[in-house]
């Protein structure tokens, strides 16, 4: 009778069949969620004109989804530490699909407001549950590549959300944007039958055969027999607690991911909820203005694909500080509406430094937590992040409402991503200063 540490043997094993049909099976459900969040900035300007909103009342009608996705991440995240990765995916999958899908029937502002905001409970606790499954998977030297991999895929849900609107809101109207949600529906059981329970959480609750079932698929190279017990060494920590967030030597590394979040997230749902509209405003035709979203969701997901790559080069916290860095200058260039070509650019350049840098910070809170409290500090980071993201579309109808200089509108947009960089740059720092001894430890064993 042996005991096998799954951790260790995925790490050091080859990245088989099997992970990547995780990957894969994330990345759809991702797209889901993608679509969802940014159905709404499609829909967004047709709303203003049929129900007669002013841009404070529009910004609040988005902000509804955004509450729900602040109150899913906190609930639903710390939740799947108790009952499992699986069964958390199901219930949010289910959550904003059906509620995205009755969306499409809401008649008054008010109606809609609920629904979005059930829509968000879900599409709030899917992102971290799916993180933290897929960061568990990913052996450690393909991890950053992996969870951006699987992150693309929000970003592609945007692209397939600016896509549908320029053909259906013009020809159908805004409504059967939402009835598509029904598609993914159909799926589910397939989704919900391949994808795979966590290790982890078979492992702390006893179920050996389960997980031995599952490790044998993974084929790292390590034989297991019907004897052998499977342990997985990240589980010895404590209990799903949000006051472990802040143990060893992580509270300042805490509060500036959170802080990060708070303004990544801010920028992601400022733009995608007003871009579409600022640039009708700035004399773009309604096509045009939603390819804007279609390219600032492109440079998600390329930033996300690219970082994911060099972050597991150079390290998440240096690739995630340049990226906020470049966010900031191209959000402020594009306040200056420049020439077609170029203002494309800058918005993928912005896609890919605020939703590709959103996808980095959730990889950079997996590899700062153990297994036992993963899903607890990734709940706990999207919920602050979700209070950015409330305010975000909040600030860009305020904002808008007073009808100021595009100009000063952007630069007032580029100052999140200012912070963010710093925020992080403190990050960075205190993430060499705890490396230090754990590196000296392991220099002073080395034979």
């Amino acid at each position: 009778m042996r005991s096998i540490d799954v951790s260790e043997a995925i790490d050091s094993g080859r990245f088989s069949r099997f992970q990547w049909s995780v990957v894969v099976l994330c990345a759809v459900l991702l797209v889901v969620d993608g679509y969802d969040v940014f159905v709404a900035g499609t829909v967004l300007p047709t709303l203003i004109k049929e129900w007669g909103l002013s841009k404070p009342e529009a910004g609040m009608l988005q902000a509804w989804a955004l509450f729900g996705m602040m109150f899913g991440a906190l609930v639903l995240g710390p939740l799947a530490d108790r009952i499992g990765r699986k069964k958390g995916i199901a219930i949010s999958f289910v959550l904003f699909t059906v509620a995205t899908l009755c969306t499409g029937f809401a008649n008054t502002p008010e109606h809609f407001k609920a629904l979005r905001f059930v829509a968000g409970l879900g599409c709030g606790g899917l992102m971290p549950n799916a993180v933290a499954l897929m960061n568990e998977y990913a052996p450690k030297r393909m991890r950053g590549t992996m969870v951006a991999l699987m992150f693309s895929g929000y970003s592609v849900g945007g692209m397939v959300a600016a896509a549908l609107g320029i053909w259906m809101i013009p020809a159908l109207g805004w409504k059967p944007m939402f009835w598509a949600a029904a598609v993914p529906l159909l799926v589910l059981p397939l989704i919900l039958w391949r994808l795979p329970e966590s290790l982890g959480f078979l492992i702390r609750q006893g179920r050996q055969e389960e997980a031995r079932a599952i490790f044998a698929r993974l084929q790292t190279g390590a034989a297991i027999q019907a004897q052998d017990t499977l342990v997985f060494s990240e589980t010895k920590g404590a209990a799903a607690s949000v006051i472990e967030l802040f143990r060893h030597q992580r509270t300042l590394r805490t509060l500036m991911l959170w802080l990060s979040f708070f303004c990544c997230l801010l920028l992601v749902y400022l733009l995608s909820s007003w871009l579409p509209k600022v640039m009708q405003e700035a004399g773009y035709a309604q096509k045009a203005s939603l390819l804007t979203l279609f390219s600032l969701n492109f440079g998600g997901m390329a930033g996300a694909i690219a970082g994911g790559w060099l972050g597991d080069r150079f390290g998440l916290p240096k690739v995630v500080v340049g990226f906020f860095a470049a966010a900031a200058l191209s959000i402020a260039a594009i306040g200056y509406i420049p020439s077609v070509p170029v203002l494309f650019t800058l918005v993928f350049i912005a896609g890919a430094t605020t939703i590709g840098t959103q996808i980095l910070l959730y990889a950079s809170v997996a590899q700062l937590y153990n297994l036992s409290v993963r899903s607890t500090g990734l709940g706990w980071a999207s919920g602050v992040g979700r209070v950015g993201a409330i305010v975000g579309p909040t600030l860009g109808g305020v904002l808008l409402a007073r009808e100021l200089p595009l100009q000063q509108s952007f630069l007032i947009f580029a100052v999140p991503a200012a912070v963010a960089t710093v925020s992080m740059l403190v990050f960075a720092v205190c993430n060499q200063r705890a490396a230090r001894p754990v590196q000296a430890a392991v220099a002073a064993n080395a034979p």
